[in-house]
């Protein structure tokens, strides 16, 4: 069996067999086959597309170059989320510590972030003294003692994925949906849980960039999951802008703690309360979606889910009094208010834009090497379909003097403004099950 053959191969449009993608992918992690082969062969990818044959194959491939956590020592059941990522996103926090406190085990490990703004460990880390690397069997332990934990990757998951995911990167080769399905799914099957929702993010802050792609996209992951026997739901949400009202690590703790106490913005925790519920029903601790969202409610009114996301700061050594105080995560030197230029009603807000422009402030990473400042980033005060006159607060941003100027321009740029009143399109696009 030669590279240059499978390389062909595919170029022309045909399917794969699973010996063959076997063969590149053991090539790739051994190092038997160069990078510009396996390179040569994402583009082909790209191009001509995978069936839902060899994107279970190519999952597989990838899920088993490494190791799979394995929760069987864990009692209950164990449940994970996974969100295609987003500017705002800081669902993991408020869904976490409400379906632990309903029962379920979370035993999640996430990642950093690279790009517009911080990963949820960045955002953890915003809280003092928070670990987010604990050992396997304090992980466990944890998990059993409190249903619930969000740690870094401990194991030696899913290598291949990491060395495709580079070359991806550098060669233009991310837009695949094959691709993206199996790299998503080979990680969650990795990481243990039986049952696991999806949140698909759609528009211009998201990778898919349309609903018909989400769905596609969403479509190939729930049919590898379902392939290796797992539960699995993808819910599409809406990204066209920011989700919530802050974007910066410290502020969406303090947006998130704000929603675990009932507060926080309406859609936010609408959808934060939407995904909970859908995990209570798929693992029949609900026995329907009113049932399950009373009892989502009935953890937030009676402060069950607070207490979770506190035990679990305490847990990985943090500063549980930030739940009560949020200036023990420090704040930002200056506050500047980014003012309309002009009067009307929000048409669009360019998420994409607002995470840069968190980017550049600090709160995001440019190079994996850069240095997040866990205090700096964006507050939304006028979102799609609000009223605005001129010389009206868009925003605030909370600055430590990097790059502000920049920051403040690409605010006013991502907001378009209409004379007519704008239609707010529902922030729960689809569910595919």
């Amino acid at each position: 069996m030669r590279a240059v053959d499978i390389i062909i191969k595919k170029k022309e449009g045909c399917s794969l067999t699973n010996e063959e993608i076997h063969f590149m992918i053991q090539g790739l992690v051994n190092g038997t086959i160069p990078d510009y082969q396996i390179s040569a062969l994402l583009m082909a990818i790209c191009f001509r597309g995978m069936n839902s044959l060899e994107q279970f194959a190519l999952t597989k491939e990838i899920l088993y170059s490494g190791e799979q956590v394995d929760l069987s020592s864990i009692k209950g059941i164990c449940v994970d989320k996974h969100s295609t990522g987003g500017i705002g996103d800081k669902t993991t926090l408020v869904i976490a510590p409400i379906v632990a406190a309903c029962g379920l085990k979370i035993a999640k490990m996430s990642g950093r972030g690279l790009g517009h703004t911080g990963g949820t460990l960045d955002k953890l880390e915003a809280i003092p003294g928070y670990q987010i690397n604990i050992k396997s069997e304090d992980f466990y332990r944890q998990v059993n003692e409190i249903g619930i934990a969000v740690i870094g990757q401990t194991a030696n998951i899913t290598p291949a994925d990491k060395k495709l995911y580079a070359l991806r990167d550098v060669t233009g080769t991310v837009d695949s949906v094959g691709l993206i399905a199996s790299s998503v799914m080979s990680k969650k099957l990795a990481s243990g849980a039986h049952s696991i929702i999806l949140d698909v993010k759609v528009g211009d802050g998201a990778f898919m960039k349309t609903l018909d792609e989400a769905r596609v996209l969403a479509k190939a992951m729930v049919e590898i999951g379902h392939a290796f026997e797992r539960q699995i739901i993808a819910v599409l949400t809406d990204m066209d802008e920011p989700l919530g009202d802050m974007v910066g690590n410290s502020l969406e703790v303090i947006e998130a703690i704000e929603t675990l106490k009932g507060r926080g913005p309406a859609s936010f925790r609408k959808l934060c309360y939407s995904l909970s519920s859908e995990l209570l029903v798929m693992t029949g601790v609900a026995g329907s979606m009113n049932e399950a969202e009373q009892l989502v409610q009935e953890t937030i009114d009676s402060g069950r889910a607070l207490q979770k996301f506190k035990e679990m700061i305490t847990y990985q050594k943090g500063n549980p009094q930030v739940v009560d105080d949020y200036s023990i995560m420090g704040t930002a030197n200056e506050r500047i208010i980014v003012k309309s230029t002009e009067s009307g009603y929000i048409e669009r807000v360019e998420a994409l834009k607002i995470g840069v422009a968190a980017m550049v402030l600090g709160a995001g990473r440019e190079n994996k090497e850069d240095v997040i400042d866990p205090v700096v980033g964006i507050e939304i005060h006028k979102k799609v379909g609000d009223s605005i006159a001129s010389g009206e607060g868009l925003a605030t941003l909370y600055t430590n003097g990097k790059n502000t100027m920049d920051a403040y321009k690409m605010v006013l740029d991502a907001y378009h403004i209409s004379s007519k009143p704008t239609q707010k399109q529902p922030l729960i696009l689809d569910i595919i099950k």
